[in-house]
This record gives structure tokens, sequence and C-alpha cells, in this order.
């Protein structure tokens, strides 16, 4: 890791001299800034930004930045915040069911170094995958669930999550849907990866409905998991053509395919404080 950074992730509402405000703050306490990116959307009349600065001769100590901010800007301009920094790693829980092609690729991307961060366990429903866990010496814990001990199960969830410092959590294709409770307990912090036939071909087989339907475009969608089921706000998504000659094993591996890549996107935005959440929207900066 290079010099520690700062990121902060601002919103508020629309008024002039809102960059400068945030520059100055940085500039007159010995900031040097990275990167900025701002936008503004007219129709809510809101401002974004995402601004990285050298903390290397910046005199507020680190503990105190987000009090500093607050209450010198934040206050003043009605300004939401979030404050993070880039020499901290996150801890990444993987939930799975029975489909690998979502874990392998997370584990093969952790195991490469391209992202910075820690998976102390992945929780499961079934006993599929722990051969998968085993292979990358990460914890493996089967959590049965069903209607009659799902409360039950996910306050054990909780638990192991509170234990292991869990920061977000990335449903690597796990087919169960959480409660309002666990939902709430990790706000925008639970991603989640599926295939973007919905609402149109719900159901166990997806694929083989929209090959009877003779779709021409499939897809993949991966968004914050909200208490609206499939309805949180989208991090990133992709599509491919396909035509008459695919068969149904042809659309699924395509699938597939996307599904990893869009998720592993969606991680990789979330581990470097890109993404901003607004109301049911995001805003990814670059």
């Amino acid at each position: 890791m290079n010099n520690a950074h700062a990121i902060i992730l601002i919103s508020s509402p629309d008024r002039p001299g809102l960059v400068a405000a945030v520059t100055d703050f940085i500039n007159v306490n010995g900031g040097n800034i990275i990167n900025l990116e701002q936008h503004v959307d007219k129709d809510q009349d809101t401002f974004f930004m995402r601004i990285e600065w050298d903390l290397t001769n910046f005199i507020i100590p680190r503990e105190k930045i987000s009090d500093y901010f607050q209450t010198m800007y934040a206050n003043k301009y009605d300004m939401t915040f979030r404050l993070y920094f880039n020499d901290y790693t996150p801890r990444m829980a993987v939930f799975v069911s029975r489909m690998s092609h979502c874990l392998f690729d997370i584990l093969a991307r952790f195991t490469a170094g391209e992202w910075n961060v820690e998976i102390p366990l992945i929780v499961s429903n079934h006993e599929d995958m722990r051969w998968v866990a085993d292979k990358f010496g990460i914890e493996y814990h089967v959590l049965k669930i069903n209607k009659e001990n799902k409360d039950e199960t996910e306050a054990k969830q909780l638990a192991l999550l509170k234990e292991k410092e869990i920061d977000f959590i990335v449903l690597a294709r796990y087919m169960q849907i959480l409660t309002d409770k666990f939902i709430e307990s990790y706000p925008n912090k639970v991603i989640n990866i599926h295939h973007s036939f919905l609402p149109a071909f719900v159901g166990a087989k997806p694929y083989h409905a929209a090959y009877e339907r003779g779709v021409k475009i499939i897809g993949a969608t991966s968004h914050y998991v909200t208490t609206e089921l499939d309805a949180g706000p989208i991090i990133e998504q992709d599509i491919t053509r396909i035509t008459h000659r695919d068969s149904i094993e042809n659309l699924v591996r395509k699938g597939q395919d996307l599904e990893k890549i869009v998720l592993s996107h969606a991680i990789e935005y979330h581990l470097n404080r890109r993404v901003l959440v607004y109301k049911n929207k995001t805003i990814l900066f670059s």
C-alpha cells in the first residue's frame, strides 16, 4: 500500500461554491487531492462528489477528520457524507447455495490479489460448496434454513458476521430471501447478482423459459439488497445478444459468464468506494 488516502462521498442540495468549499477543507489542512469527481442531478437539484486525497501532510488526525468535516462543512451545506481510508482492508462474507460459478470467480480474483479484501468465511444453506472453501482455505459454515427456522437461523448468521467483523456481504447465487431485519443490519452492504429476465421469467428455470420465448438479449444485474425484493439500487449490469442458434445450454453458459463479470465489477466498485447510493439509485464514479 502506498501513502494512505482518505475518500469522502458526498451528497447535498445543489448550490454554488460546494466544490470550492470541499477542496478548501483539504487544501488548508495540508492535503494533496488525488482524484475529484462531481455530478449534479438537475431533476433532483442534488450535488454529488467523490474526492480522494493524500494524508501524508494532512494536519487533522484521521480519527478526527469526520468530526471536523461535519462541524465545519457538512452542517453548513446540509451535506450527507461517508469517509473511508484506502489502507483499511474490508472484510467480506460470501453467501452461496449450490451454484459455484460466481463463488469460483470471486475466490480466483481474491487469490490473485486483484482486490484489497479479506474473506473470513463463506456461509451456505447446503454442504455442496464446502470442498471449494476447503480448496481456498476459507471457513465454511452451513446453516440450513427453512420457513420454520428462518428467524433463528438468520440470528445465528448475524452473530457469526458480527464475530468475524464483517463489513459487507456478497450473495454469490444464494437462493434465499433475506428478512427485513437482516437487510437493515447491513444497509447498502449486501450485494446480490441475478439474471436480468426478471420480472418476465421467474422461477427455477428462467433460461429455459427465455429460450422458449425466443429472447434475443440476455443479461445480468448486480444491486444492493433492500427490503423490496430485487428492487434495490443497481450497481452494474451487462448484456449479450443471442440467436436462434443458441441452445439452452449456451444461454445458461453465457448468462453465468455475465453474472460472474457483473458481480465482480460491482464488488470492485464497492471496494474502491466508487458507489454513492441516493434514494433508490446509485451514482457510480469512474
